[in-house]
């Protein structure tokens, strides 16, 4: 009952008021008519009322937690590319045959609007040139991967991610190269299909890689300059990568 209290208060004075308002008009106007009138109209739009402000306060509400949540994933897709997905970056794009081109379209700088965050999305999603596993050490890749095994595990375990389903792809992307490559005891001589089939993985991972980075840039960009400004100044996609502010 004492969890109440203050409900039946407040429900008392806000009555009280009500009654008073009431009983001053018909003081001063000794018109029952036109105070019936009014409060039969005003129980009327009552409803509507009611309604009007579920409406908004449920939207003011989805929104906010939308943004929390927002805020939340973007927390932990910057621990993934601190652990895991910058050094990837970086290792992957030398896959690529067109790795220049690659490296034009996505080395974000502070420079960049939002136009250009959009074109490089668009650019990362449909990275094409074909890997090619011959340029890159896969024996190291897989002791990479096989070392960040767990944070990634730890990643998935997070109920956050079902609201972010390009990321969740990303991560399901890496797991399956990490089993390819687990999966076979040497990686030294590799036939031919094996070698492709890795490649297409591995296009794969980078194009999802890609795509998530800069999305992600853009929202430190907004959210976060100062991190963002160290990004910038070391992400493995440019030319001479360095802390140091020019």
């Amino acid at each position: 009952m004492t969890r109440y209290r203050l409900f039946f208060i407040v429900a008392g004075i806000l009555l009280a008021i009500s009654v008073l308002t009431y009983g001053i008009h018909y003081a001063a106007f000794r018109d029952t008519h036109h105070i019936f009138i009014f409060m039969v109209g005003d129980l009327g739009f009552l409803p509507l009322e009611v309604l009007l402000v579920i409406i908004v306060f449920e939207r003011v509400l989805a929104r906010h937690e939308r943004h929390g949540l927002l805020q939340r994933l973007n927390v932990v897709i910057g621990s993934f590319f601190s652990e895991v997905g910058t050094h990837l970056l970086g290792e992957l794009v030398r896959c690529f045959g067109n790795g220049d081109e690659i490296r034009d379209h996505l080395a974000v700088t502070g420079e960049w609007s939002d136009g250009e965050f959009r074109k490089a999305m668009t650019y990362a999603r449909r990275v094409t040139g074909g890997a090619d596993c011959h340029n890159i050490d896969l024996e190291e890749l897989r002791r990479f991967l096989i070392q960040k095994k767990a944070f990634l595990l730890a990643l998935m375990q997070n109920p956050n991610l079902l609201e972010h389903e390009r990321f969740t792809d990303l991560l399901l992307a890496l797991f399956h190269l990490t089993e390819e490559l687990e999966a076979r005891g040497s990686l030294q001589d590799l036939a031919e299909g094996d070698l492709q089939h890795l490649s297409g993985d591995i296009q794969r991972v980078f194009g999802l890689l890609a795509a998530e980075w800069v999305a992600y840039l853009e929202h430190l960009k907004t959210e976060y300059p100062f991190l963002f400004s160290l990004v910038v100044r070391t992400h493995p996609l440019q030319a001479c990568p360095s802390p140091t502010v020019a």
